[in-house]
């Protein structure tokens, strides 16, 4: 069956730290490590300058900072991240028909049938540079026949680029490249094929399907349909997110019940105020505990659709008062809201003052403004911390000490 379709995959480059760039300038040019601060902790995102160093996602953060000592490493704010990730969402869901979010970062948008009112190329074009221009992020496109064609040649349009592969030219675009740039061909994949003396995606294209199949399997076939540019699978349109959750590992574990309910606390805040950004209410709210020995035991409530702090942090606090009761080391806490529906707070005639929804307008304003921990709670602040530090990534490095002054 022939492919007549026209889809694009967009992809927002080294999305966190291009956000972290536009909170703080002085992070421009540097390199940048985005993840876990501890040597537990992996690396989530990083930087151009910072891979120059042989720096990747999913290294672990101990083995980043040997290798790029002059790294700058940031715990990450993942309510930025999710601003920006939506702001992007906003935009396409204004310009195209239907599109496919496959991550906070990526998205593919179909586009059969455009060519005869507009130009694919041109309106994926336009498209990117509104993108750019409402939020100053970067942003790679590929545009193609179909999934898996343009995921690749995102990949080579990066960094803040775009390219167009037309139709019919779809293998002699992937022949010379490596096996690895196939998607969902890991490191493990990547060594067998090697071991077979396929290291370039032509090197599959010249193989019998059969053969992939009785050496490599199921996934042998796939391998070979992608090598050879074919890809029937469909866009799928975008779902909003039916919950949210945060968790925080600790370095070492812990049995300071003071720090566990800051923690908490802050945790829940943070997510409530995510609610009330993404205009979202929430009528589950879970907490999760993991012990030392790797037990891990959670709780659950329903409660009423809310997205307020005085309503939702008591459930929190309650919740985890009835779970830790084994007075164990504790390595992991946990919270989520799940069971998300669209709308804001609806104002209780009896119980919510005026002063109350003012102090949550207050704080969201300041939090939107300055960032996701402008403001917090005392009870947010562990019995033994002081000044800047944030219960979500310790103190913060000497470069971004000032930054939200």
């Amino acid at each position: 069956m022939e492919d007549n379709r026209s889809i694009a995959h967009m992809d927002l480059d080294t999305f966190f730290v291009s956000c972290e760039r536009l909170i703080d300038s002085r992070l421009v040019g540097k390199p940048v490590m985005v993840g876990g601060t501890t040597d537990r902790g992996v690396v989530a995102a990083c930087s151009y300058e910072a891979r120059q160093y042989g720096v990747h996602s999913a290294m672990p953060m101990k083995l980043a900072r040997q290798l790029c000592p002059e790294g700058i490493v940031l715990r990450g704010n993942t309510g930025i991240y999710t601003k920006y990730s939506n702001m992007v969402t906003d935009i396409i869901k204004e310009e195209v028909p239907l599109y496919e979010k496959s991550s906070v970062d990526e998205f593919y948008i179909d586009l059969t049938g455009m060519d005869r009112f507009f130009g694919c190329y041109k309106l994926v074009s336009e498209l990117r540079d509104r993108i750019i221009k409402e939020t100053g992020l970067p942003i790679s496109f590929g545009l193609s026949i179909n999934k898996t064609v343009s995921k690749i040649a995102t990949g080579e349009a990066k960094p803040n680029n775009k390219i167009h592969i037309e139709r019919g030219t779809e293998k002699g675009f992937l022949s010379p490249l490596s096996v690895k740039k196939i998607p969902m061909v890991g490191n493990k994949t990547y060594q067998s094929l090697c071991d077979f003396g396929m290291k370039r995606i032509q090197n599959v294209q010249q193989m019998p399907p059969k053969v992939m199949g009785r050496v490599f399997g199921k996934n042998g076939i796939s391998i070979w349909k992608k090598a050879n540019g074919i890809d029937l699978s469909p866009v799928i349109a975008y779902q909003e997110r039916k919950s949210i959750s945060t968790e925080r590992s600790f370095d070492q574990d812990t049995t300071d019940v003071a720090r566990l309910k800051s923690i908490i606390t802050a945790m829940a805040e943070n997510l409530i105020f995510q609610l009330r950004r993404g205009n979202k209410l929430t009528a589950c709210v879970t907490v999760k505990i993991r012990y030392s020995d790797f037990t891990t035991y959670t709780q659950q409530r329903k409660v009423p659709y809310s997205a307020s702090d005085h309503l939702l942090l008591p459930v929190v606090m309650d919740l985890y008062d009835k779970l830790y009761n084994r007075r164990l080391l504790v390595r992991m806490v946990g919270v989520r809201f799940s069971h998300l529906v669209e709308g804001g707070h609806q104002i209780n005639l009896f119980d919510d003052r005026p002063e109350l929804i003012q102090l949550y307008n207050a704080m969201d304003y300041l939090r939107d403004k300055f960032g996701d921990r402008a403001v917090l709670r005392a009870s947010g602040f562990g019995a033994k911390t002081i000044g800047r530090f944030n219960p979500f990534s310790g103190e913060a490095p000497p470069l971004l000490a000032n930054r939200r002054e």
